[in-house]
C-alpha cells in the first residue's frame, strides 16, 4: 500500500446540541486499506461516516483529501471526489434491474428533445455489466427486478453501483447483517476485491467474526472517541471488545 493516505481526518469533532457525538477524532485511510470500524451504538460510528460522506459538517477539525483540504464538504462534493456509502437499507429501487440500479441517474443517452430523454440501453448494459462484473458477481438477466434477488445478490448491486464513482473510499454500514453465512462469505470476499483495486474501504461492523476476516486495520470508537486504531495482527477480540466498552483489559502472561 502506498505511505501516502488517500484520506485524512484531523481532531473531527461534532455537537448535536450540547451533546457531543464525536471528540478530535483523528484517522488516516490509505488505498487497499480495509479498516473496520467498531463501538456500541451511539459510539459516534455513523457520525464519522456521514462526516466523509457530506451529511454532516464538523463542528472543529479538518478533513484532507489527498493534498487538498476540504471544508464545507456536501453528499455531491463527496462524490465527486470519489466517496461512496453504502448503507445497510442499500437504497436499490426494487422495481428495476440490476442494470437500472447500478447506473441510475447517470444513464447513457441515446437521444433527446426538449425536456425529454431516451436511455440507450444496450450502451447501459455494457457500462453497468463491467462495474458488476469488477466486483465478481454472476446474474442469469441484469434486467430482473432486484427485489427478485437474493440478500447477497442486492448487496453486491450496492456495492457495484459504489464503484461507479467511489475511486477513493467506499464505505459499507453492516454489509452481512442481514445475511445468511454462504452470502456472509461472498460479501467478504467482495469487499476484500474492492480493496484489492486500491480503493480505500471502511466496514461498519458488529460481528467481530467478520472484522476479523477482512480487516487490516481494526478502530475502536467509544462515547465518540477512538479508544483503538490498530492493524489486525495487533490486537485480539478482547482488547476490542474491552476497548468497545471500557472493561480492564490485560494480556495474558
Amino acid at each position: 500500500m502506498s505511505e501516502s493516505p488517500l484520506i485524512r481526518c484531523i481532531g473531527l469533532t461534532k455537537y448535536f446540541g450540547g451533546v457531543l457525538a464525536l471528540n478530535r477524532v483523528s484517522l488516516d485511510l490509505m488505498p487497499g486499506e480495509i479498516v473496520c470500524l467498531v463501538g456500541d451504538n451511539g459510539a459516534g460510528k455513523s457520525t464519522f461516516v456521514k462526516m466523509l460522506s457530506g451529511l454532516h459538517q464538523p463542528d472543529e477539525g479538518e478533513i484532507w483529501i489527498g493534498d487538498e483540504q476540504v471544508s464545507g464538504l456536501t453528499a455531491i462534493h463527496a462524490r465527486e471526489l470519489g466517496i461512496e456509502t453504502v448503507y445497510q437499507h442499500l437504497a436499490l429501487c426494487d422495481n428495476l434491474g440490476a442494470a437500472a440500479n447500478v447506473l441510475l441517474g447517470q444513464e447513457p443517452i441515446r437521444f433527446g428533445v426538449g425536456p425529454f430523454r431516451w436511455i440507450d440501453r444496450k450502451a447501459s448494459l455494457t457500462a453497468a455489466r463491467k462495474h458488476i462484473d469488477d466486483v465478481g458477481i454472476v446474474l442469469d438477466d441484469y434486467w430482473t427486478p432486484v427485489r427478485r434477488l437474493s440478500g447477497g445478490q442486492r448487496q453486491a448491486i450496492a456495492i457495484a453501483r459504489a464503484t461507479v464513482h467511489g475511486h477513493r473510499l467506499i464505505m459499507l454500514d453492516e454489509p452481512t447483517a442481514a445475511l445468511g453465512v454462504r452470502q456472509t462469505k461472498a460479501t467478504l470476499d467482495l469487499v476484500k476485491r474492492v480493496a484489492a483495486s486500491g480503493v480505500s474501504v471502511i466496514v461498519i461492523s458488529h460481528n467481530l467474526d467478520d472484522v476479523f476476516t477482512i480487516a487490516d486495520r481494526v478502530v475502536a470508537l467509544r462515547q465518540g472517541e477512538i479508544t483503538l486504531n490498530a492493524a489486525k495482527p495487533a490486537t485480539s477480540r478482547e482488547e476490542v471488545v474491552a476497548c468497545m466498552t471500557g472493561m480492564s483489559f490485560q494480556l495474558p502472561r
